[in-house]
């Protein structure tokens, strides 16, 4: 169905962000925010805190829904979760890796069965695949415990052929369910044989789970919710349809960093400006970069567990700083003198909020900055903590503060002096150092207005708290929009085009006149129609976001050329009209 412009601007869209603390929800309708909601997490039931909270936003809404219901956007941790604290299903690797490379010395965590056979790296079949040998890795496999197999080949990006043959070979195997075969072509289309075998290896080990919450969220839509669609957010700050994410559940790795991120877009005062863009939880601050208004995104892909993968992802660094960390004394008391750390573990919950624990949050209390919790216990809990080293509570509550502006300041010039070093790749264009130093700090989470104002001095630049800060990772859900990306590969030699994302395999006519032209003219209109197949059906905005080309010589003659070109539907957000608070 195609949905005009102005047909969106009157749908209701949800967005709701699980977090690791609260569950925060947004009602986004006709470009403004209607209505927002929180709720504590239940880690162990993050379901349940997604429907409290839907329930909970909807009650705040009060207005009758529409009769063709409503939009979901999650930002959901389940997937992330999963592969960090290694919950997914026990999963081994088949490997097609041809000659010349040792896997054992890549260093990969799991599980790898080698198979003989080889394609070349332009996609010519140099050896056949052993079916026999193929079954009996399986069977291996199986006996020692796997649940889920991920097939990738070195190559299958230039020729997928042997992926699916092995997979025609697995597929009578019953264990081995449709969901929980992962082919590595069909994540990924870029080379980087290493990265692709872990984001083949993490995507089969959170396929069950990833079915499984799926089939909940049906249940939930079904009874009597009135949610029409649902999509989820991704890594790349884009979203995908329900459906796709059986197929693809890396992809929605690390979406709460995505986010925020597209939160401070929908909402910022500065869109057009170099922005650093800092969000403050209670465990941790995540720290992202934009040039000119576009987000930075990850080089080679998301890094999440020690696994690097390629998935696509917005750029975006955690440090363990937040409302709830603990704050460690360097020094023994009586010392003349000393200094303190805060972080990188969580304390727990604040003295304020009834805890047992001398937090920042405490700091902001006592000091005035934060007119939440109880005053007296936040108090109470820094005299204690403070009178063996003989400073008042106030004295080294401004010190908490202090401490807490000058390491996330720290952080922040670390991160550019990191990014200053290396080209830098947004979705539109790769850009030289000199064009990166922020101008504005865009701050977001409940304690932003604390320390936002104070690093933005430190920093020297002016500053945003955002609107609804503390909702909005919800909004940046609500407000963030599909995304779809292919590769294409051409030989012309070969006379042979690949886009391994989706599935096509073609004969290039007239190679001989067959240039880069042509080749970003044929990635746009696989991008498109890529796009429409993930039920885009009029994608907008469809940017060539890297490509090369080489020329292919024998003897002292060009015999041809291969090329390489990314198209991609740019993430984007739906611009929502607030009142800016900007300093």
């Amino acid at each position: 169905m195609v949905i005009s412009e102005g047909e969106y601007a009157k749908m209701i869209i949800v967005g709701i962000d699980v977090g690791g603390t609260n569950t925060d929800a947004a009602l986004i309708s006709g470009g403004k925010i209607k209505a927002t909601a929180k709720v504590p997490t239940n880690y162990n039931q993050l379901l349940e805190s997604t429907v409290s909270a839907f329930e909970v936003l909807l009650n705040s809404y009060g207005s009758r829904l529409p009769e063709d219901g409503i939009e979901l956007h999650l930002s959901t941790t389940l997937s992330t979760n999963a592969i960090i604290q290694e919950q997914g299903d026990p999963t081994a690797v088949l490997a097609v890796p041809g000659p010349g490379m040792n896997i054992k010395q890549v260093g990969l965590r799991f599980p790898i069965y080698i198979l003989s056979g080889s394609i070349d790296h332009r996609g010519r079949e140099v050896a056949p695949l052993d079916p026999k040998e193929v079954r009996a890795a399986v069977t291996e496999a199986k006996n020692e415990g796997a649940l889920a197999l991920a097939v990738v080949g070195k190559f299958s990006h230039r020729n997928p052929s042997h992926e699916l043959t092995i997979e025609g070979l697995i597929r009578g195997d019953t264990l081995f369910k449709a969901g929980y075969i992962t082919l590595g072509h069909r994540l990924s289309g870029r080379p980087n044989f290493p990265r692709r075998m872990a984001t083949s290896y993490l995507n089969a080990s959170i396929a069950r789970r990833q079915a499984s919450f799926c089939s909940t969220i049906r249940e939930f839509m079904v009874r009597g919710k009135n949610v029409r669609n649902v999509f989820l957010l991704k890594a790349d700050g884009g979203t995908m349809r329900l459906e796709d994410s059986l197929i693809r559940p890396i992809e929605t790795i690390l979406s709460g960093p995505a986010a925020s991120i597209m939160g401070a877009e929908s909402l910022s005062a500065y869109p057009y400006l170099n922005t650093v863009i800092i969000d403050i939880g209670g465990t941790t601050t995540d720290i992202s970069c934009q040039i000119k208004g576009d987000t930075v995104f990850q080089r080679q892909g998301a890094e999440i567990s020690g696994y690097k993968t390629l998935v696509p992802a917005l750029f975006s660094r955690s440090i363990g700083l937040g409302g709830d960390s603990e704050i460690n004394i360097t020094n023994t008391p009586g010392d003349s003198g000393f200094s303190l750390r805060i972080g990188p573990k969580r304390a727990g919950t604040p003295a304020a909020f009834g805890g047992n624990y001398v937090t920042p949050t405490d700091a902001a209390v006592v000091l005035g900055l934060a007119k939440i919790g109880s005053l007296v216990s936040a108090e109470n809990a820094l005299s204690d903590f403070s009178k063996p080293y003989g400073i008042e509570p106030k004295e080294l509550a401004q010190m908490i503060i202090d401490t807490f502006t000058q390491q996330l300041t720290l952080a922040i010039k670390e991160i550019y002096e990191d990014l200053q070093s290396q080209p830098v790749y947004t979705v539109s264009e790769i850009l030289a150092p000199p064009d990166i130093q922020p101008q504005a700090v865009i701050g977001l989470g409940a304690p932003a207005k604390v320390f936002i104002p104070p690093v933005a001095k430190h920093l020297g630049l002016k500053y945003q708290i955002l609107p609804y800060s503390e909702s909005a990772n919800a909004i940046g859900a609500a407000a963030s929009c599909q995304t779809a990306g292919i590769t294409l590969h051409a030989d012309t030699a070969l006379g042979v085009m690949t886009v391994p994302e989706a599935g096509y395999t073609g004969r290039i006519e007239r190679p001989i006149l067959f240039d880069i032209r042509r080749a970003r003219k044929e990635a746009t209109e696989r991008a498109t129609e890529f796009a429409r197949n993930l039920g885009l059906d009029e994608p907008e905005n469809i940017k060539i976001v890297e490509e090369e080309s080489f020329n292919m010589v024998r003897g002292f003659h060009t015999i041809g050329r291969t090329f390489m070109v990314r198209a991609q539907v740019r993430p984007k957000v739906t611009r929502l009209s607030v009142p800016f608070s900007q300093c």
